[in-house]
Order: structure tokens, then sequence, then C-alpha cells
């Protein structure tokens, strides 16, 4: 368990993610990206969906986050124990799973959610998707192993800021005693590095590395506000 946590702390963590209807969404497409990732300097990969985990588990040699995303709404990076228990199946080192404190799907708490994973999976590290500092301090009283930023501006608690809610990771680092990975809206270097400085253990970054159709829209919209 710590020597995983260890090989993380101060790296970047790429997440590897297509979405539906999206071309790249191919486990094979989603290991080579994660595999070029990692070739990238990446300490550790984020993805979803039981295929694409399956997929990127023999050919990386960093520490795997995995999760399911069950729906578009509410609860649904890894709702139930059930789907934690699949995820962990695949052979991530990490179940990322939603961390908040709205009602889950099959009716179990948090704290019960994480009992049960870490009873049929021992091994297995659960990190918990946040939305607030109230969401990180109710997640690490039910015994999670990593607090992440990861839903702050997606749940209606807090205003979904342009960049990282840099207030929120204040308030979560503030709090933590234990591993905080800042994850959320993180595009630039500069934004990557200052969540290190805060003193997060990793940052996790996503679109801005590996979503070809937000990066290129960015500078379409860029070229074409210029042309006019």
């Amino acid at each position: 368990m710590n020597d995983v946590l260890n090989r993380i702390r101060g790296g970047l963590v790429v997440s590897c993610q297509a979405y539906p209807g999206e071309p790249m969404l191919d486990p094979r497409t989603m290991a080579q990206v994660a595999q070029a990732a990692v070739a990238g300097g990446a300490v550790a990969i984020r993805a979803k969906g039981l295929d694409d985990l399956r997929a990127m588990r023999p050919v990386l040699d960093v520490p795997l986050i995995g999760l399911v995303k069950v729906g578009a709404e509410g609860v649904y990076i890894t709702p139930t124990l059930a789907d934690a228990r699949a995820v962990a199946d695949t052979g991530c080192e990490i179940v990322a799973l939603d961390g908040t404190r709205r009602p889950r799907p099959d009716g179990l708490s948090l704290a019960e959610t994480v009992a049960g994973l870490k009873q049929s999976h021992p091994g297995v590290l659960v990190m918990a998707d946040c939305g607030s500092a109230a969401d990180a301090e109710t997640a690490q009283r039910a015994g999670v192993d990593v607090l992440g930023t990861t839903l702050a501006g997606y749940t209606g608690e807090r205003p979904k800021t342009d960049g990282p809610d840099w207030e929120c990771v204040r308030a979560v680092l503030a709090l933590a005693d234990r591993p905080v990975f800042v994850e959320g809206r993180v595009h630039a270097p500069a934004q990557a590095a200052e969540a290190i400085r805060l003193g997060a253990w990793t940052v996790v970054v996503g679109t801005a590395i590996t979503h070809p159709a937000t990066l290129t829209g960015w500078f379409a919209t860029a070229v074409a506000e210029a042309a006019l």
C-alpha cells in the first residue's frame, strides 16, 4: 500500500478516458494512449471502463487508478460496491469512487462501501472523488486512503471554476491526514506545479493531455476568433 503511494508521490498522474460516441473509445486505443503518457513521464494512469482497464493492466508497469461510470449524473463514478469490486478485479492498485455525501444507488453508505471493498480486496487502495471539503472530511472518516478534488464544481455544492478550484483544494489539504490528489480542470503545467507546491501528493491531468477533441476545440476557437 505504501509502496504504491510512494511511487506516485510528487509525480503526474494522467487520466486516459474517452467518451461515448468518440472515435477513441476503444480499449486498444486507450491502452496505447496510456502507454504514451507513461513514456512522457506519467507515474500512474487513471482510466475508466472494465475493458479499458483490462487492456491497460498487462502493458503498464505503473500504478493504475480504475473506475467505471454508470450514467452521467448524480452518483455515477463507481457508484456501487459491486462496481468497485469489479474494478478491483481488473488488477488496479487504486479504485476511484464517488466520495460525496449524496445517496448511493445501492443504498450503502460510503463507509459501508469502503469496508466491503477492503474486505473482499484487502490490498486495494480507495480514492474518494470529492466535490467539497465537507465531502473530503466525511470520506476521511469513512476510511478511504486517498482524497481527490475531482468533483469540485460538478455536484452543485460549489461553483464550477475556470481552472482548478483552488479554494476547495486548500480547504481539503488543510483538513486531510492522508494523501490528496488534486484533480479537476488542471489545464496548464503551471497549474499542475501549483498543486504540488500547495502540498498535493500528486496531480491528475486528463483533458489537457489526452482529449484531442477538446484540445482541438481550444485552438480552433482561438483561430476563429482571431479571423473575425
